[in-house]
């Protein structure tokens, strides 16, 4: 090799150049070109994500809102029918402002597309500014009550508590809750089959 021309080193040179390079540079540029395809694609992925990432936390934060609002909708007409807590309520409201409860009387329900109507029939007696006060209270309760077929007549015997008598419905509303679905039934097997 030391008596070789200087072109028999460079053919010799330029052969290692193309053997590393066709061997060891080419597939790890291959390589490299695909680990740039690979990594281009995950940062798109990873953009999505986070704008999938912002849409789920205005989601989220629109869910917490509108729980809360379905809370506090939920005070006004409530998704059960609390009889008893009601009936006392306007019974104690009544007495609070010193009208005597002559009848009371709470029907049935009355379904509608999603809630339902309970009205509940009342009489009482007392005078016109106790009267008042008894509605004022009733408008401000957290529950929503509407007062139809009102009726007012003065008292043949009066006294300084009793000068009116007043008869009207009381409704009250509540939610119908979706029925549960039936469980499906077991299929039986049958005998030789």
């Amino acid at each position: 090799m030391k008596n070789w021309p200087w072109y028999g080193y460079l053919v010799i040179a330029v052969l290692i150049f193309a053997l590393a390079f066709f061997f060891y540079f080419k597939p790890k540029n291959e390589e490299l070109s695909a680990l740039r395809a690979e990594r281009i694609k995950v940062e798109a992925e990873v953009q999505e994500l986070k704008k999938k990432k912002l849409e789920l936390d205005k989601i989220e934060v629109e869910l917490v809102a509108m729980t809360a609002q379905l809370k506090e909708l939920e005070t006004i007409i409530p998704q059960r029918r609390e009889i008893a807590g009601i009936l006392s309520q306007v019974q104690q409201l009544a007495y609070d402002t010193q009208l005597e409860v002559v009848s009371f009387r709470p029907q049935g329900e009355l379904n509608r597309e999603f809630y339902s109507e309970w009205p509940i029939p009342i009489q009482v007696t007392g005078n016109f500014n106790n009267l008042g006060l008894f509605f004022d209270r009733i408008g401000k309760f957290p529950r929503l009550f509407t007062v139809e077929n009102y009726t007012i007549k003065s008292l043949s015997k009066q006294t300084d508590l009793a000068t009116v008598s007043a008869n009207w419905t009381l409704k009250t509303y509540v939610f119908l809750e979706e029925p549960k679905a039936p469980a499906p039934k077991p299929k039986t097997k049958r005998p030789g089959r």
